[in-house]
């Protein structure tokens, strides 16, 4: 996945009706800001900014696109402004509420609100390193993922596919319920209509279909990611990427190794989401999700319920304080 080498607008401009604080994250296909409008009201305002296609430079605002990249640049902003208006009908608890967007600077602008909290990739760095301990428990596991599926159940529902799905697109509020991030590589492939824009991938989360042009996407597709982030926050670090798996496969092993720490059940739906053949994975998120309902106890899905801001982002870090056997890793 490319990186973001173009300059991010400057702290303090103001743009669309809100004012630009500095910049949250930033990847090869746009810039988060955190924002404000006129009451002080906080926003996450993403910017489409495609660094393979476009060059800004400090000072400036409107991005330089080269003439061989017009046409592509039109077809993904298109794209992006229609992701922006279909994701701003989703009202789910689970998935990032866009409440505005806008055009400015030759390009477009997403407005979404704005939580306190951090990213689940945050949570399982800062565990991964705690000899003799899991890195994220499987009650937490089974949590998270549990409440994802709702949310990316509804985004699918809304003929969208969310195709970079991976714990730094996740994100724990205080209160540790998680929201799905970052559309930035979704596109509309349940319509008949072909893609127009290629979309981006982070191997080792990405499904072996994204690494080809002509291989059709799906709610599949999504499933594949849902199972490399869940083995990612096991493992505390991403899986083999995909294009590699095809040559040597590694990650069966892999998988069978952790069965000291982490139940066969659970491991084994991981493998399902991962088989490198997309028929052989579940077909929708709603099978997915069923599966993972049946093989965690009610217990296991409800054990962090929080009772007030931070407990359950707090549990995390006690449990991982907990000496608990180690689990093997690649």
């Amino acid at each position: 996945m490319a990186n973001q080498n173009n300059a991010p607008l400057p702290d303090g401009i103001e743009i669309g009706g809100y004012r630009i604080v500095r910049k949250i994250a930033s990847g090869g296909f746009s810039i988060v800001y955190l924002a404000e409008d006129s009451a002080g009201e906080k926003y996450a305002i993403k910017e489409y900014l495609p660094s393979t296609l476009v060059q800004r430079s400090a000072g400036q605002f409107a991005p330089v696109i080269l003439p061989q990249n017009l046409n592509t640049f039109r077809n993904g902003l298109r794209c992006f402004f229609e992701e922006g208006r279909a994701l701003a009908r989703i009202f789910h608890p689970n998935v990032v509420r866009v409440v505005n967007f806008f055009r400015a600077f030759d390009t477009v602008y997403m407005v979404m609100a704005w939580e306190r909290g951090r990213s689940l990739q945050d949570v399982v760095l800062r565990h991964r390193r705690r000899h003799g301990r899991e890195v994220l428990a499987e009650r937490h596991v089974v949590r998270i993922f549990d409440l994802i599926m709702n949310g990316l159940r509804e985004v699918h529902a809304n003929r969208l596919l969310h195709l970079d799905l991976k714990p730094a697109n996740i994100y724990l509020r205080l209160d540790g319920t998680p929201l799905l991030l970052d559309f930035g590589a979704a596109r509309r492939t349940l319509d008949d209509e072909p893609q127009r824009l290629f979309p981006m991938y982070t191997p080792g989360f990405a499904a072996p279909e994204l690494y080809r042009r002509t291989q059709q996407l799906g709610p599949w597709t999504d499933v594949y990611g849902l199972g490399a982030s869940m083995l990612g926050c096991i493992l505390g670090q991403p899986p083999q990427p995909a294009d590699q798996r095809e040559l040597d496969d590694r990650v069966p092993s892999t998988i069978d190794s952790l069965v000291d720490g982490y139940s066969r059940p659970l491991l084994d739906l991981v493998a399902w989401c991962l088989k490198l053949n997309p028929l052989e994975r579940p077909q929708s998120v709603f099978a997915l999700q069923r599966a993972l309902r049946a093989i965690a106890p009610a217990s296991a899905v409800d054990t962090v319920r929080p009772s007030g801001p931070g407990q359950w982002l707090d549990s995390l870090i006690d449990a991982a304080r907990q000496p608990r056997r180690r689990v093997g890793a690649t």
